[in-house]
């Protein structure tokens, strides 16, 4: 019947890819999985970094329980709000999130937001917090994307680039398809597939390079919420590109815009901005002294 995903310049086929596994009858999505595990490894990972920064781990459970449960609200609503077209005619399916549908933005904001008012609650630095935080969110992203490869979405336009990945067109929803991508469908053995970028695996690998700057970088700190800022800026520059190749954006209402490339632009300029504003002001510092001296 011919695979289900193949990447053919790079000699890769995946004969059988299934969207979920049923254990004693009851069916458990490889997205939600996936979504789990990146969980999980975050946590881990956000603790580790709380370590290395002199900052108590139990605090970070305490926050990583706070922020795992309204990061999850938050992403699902976010993805909701921006295609209130579909979800206001079809109510029911707002709570239906097993079969996808969580933007990272809204869980990202939604964590922000929690860690905020965590921090004031408990009388600690919300920028010392989001240093440790952001590493763990961005293990989490780096895991959360494949849950789109298994489910099939989130891919770009076409693309006949190194990377480049074939999908069956039987498994892809039609309203994520473009007349570019229909124009250039691909037929091996007789079955009709997709030719697209691989926008989830570009994001995952983006974001591995983001979380070894941050690492790479923690020891170097010159200031608390630093590395914070790094991933804003970071994060925002990949998505910002990334986000421009593919088929299933979420509009900003009424216009043609991408909302998560938007944002993703605002969070560059400002973080940038601020990163600046930084570095100049602990340079003014430096040189202050050095004139007093002399």
């Amino acid at each position: 019947m011919g695979a289900d995903i193949r990447f053919p310049h790079l000699g890769i086929s995946i004969d059988s890819l299934g969207k979920s596994i049923s254990i004693g009858g009851f069916s458990i999505a490889y997205y939600g999985i996936i979504i789990a595990i990146g969980m999980i490894a975050g946590f881990f990972m956000a603790s580790w970094q709380a370590k290395r920064l002199g900052q108590d781990k139990e605090v970070m459970l305490d926050l990583a329980l706070w922020d795992i449960i309204f990061a999850i609200i938050g992403a699902r609503l976010y993805y909701v709000l921006f295609s209130w077209d579909y979800y206001s005619e079809n109510p029911a399916e707002i709570i239906n999130i097993r079969g996808g549908g969580m933007a990272i933005y809204g869980g990202v904001i939604a964590g922000v937001i929690t860690t905020f008012v965590f921090a004031k609650v408990r009388r600690l630095s919300f920028w010392e917090l989001t240093d440790a935080a952001c590493v763990g969110l961005l293990v989490g992203q780096i895991f959360g994307r494949w849950g789109n490869f298994f489910n099939r979405e989130a891919f770009g336009g076409y693309t006949d680039n190194l990377l480049a990945m074939q999908i069956k067109r039987s498994q892809v929803r039609m309203g994520d398809l473009n007349t570019d991508i229909m124009r250039h469908l691909v037929e091996n053995d007789g079955i009709a597939y997709i030719q697209v970028h691989p926008t989830f695996l570009y994001e995952s690998l983006w974001n591995l390079g983001v979380l070894v700057v941050i690492l790479l970088y923690t020891k170097k700190r010159k200031f608390k919420g630093q590395l914070f800022l790094i991933y804003l800026f970071g994060y925002g520059l990949g998505r910002a590109w990334i986000e421009g190749l593919r088929t299933d954006q979420l509009k900003l209402f009424g216009t043609p815009l991408a909302v998560s490339q938007l944002l993703s632009i605002a969070l560059v300029i400002v973080s940038g901005i601020i990163l600046l504003f930084k570095w100049w002001k602990l340079l003014w510092e430096k040189l202050k002294v050095i004139l007093l001296k002399k």
